[in-house]
C-alpha cells in the first residue's frame, strides 16, 4: 500500500498525485515539506522538467563545475 500525500491543498499543503513519488524521495533526502513541494510541483509535465534541467546545466556551467 502506497501512502499518498495531502493534494487536498489550502493549510494542509499540495502535492500533484503524478508528482508524489518526487516529493517523497526530497523529503527522505531531508528537504523541508515546502520546499520539497515547492519542486515537485513545479516539474509537473515533462516539457517544465525539461527546461529545468537545461537551467540547472547553465548554472552549473556558469559557476565552473564540471561534469562527472
Amino acid at each position: 500500500m502506497m501512502v499518498m500525500v495531502s493534494d487536498r491543498g489550502g493549510r494542509w499543503g499540495f502535492v500533484y498525485k503524478t508528482r508524489q513519488r518526487v516529493y517523497k524521495a526530497l523529503r527522505r533526502k531531508g528537504m523541508s515539506k515546502s520546499k520539497a513541494a515547492e519542486i515537485s510541483n513545479a516539474g509537473r509535465t515533462h516539457a517544465q522538467r525539461s527546461l529545468m534541467a537545461r537551467k540547472a546545466a547553465r548554472t552549473r556551467e556558469a559557476r565552473g563545475r564540471k561534469r562527472h
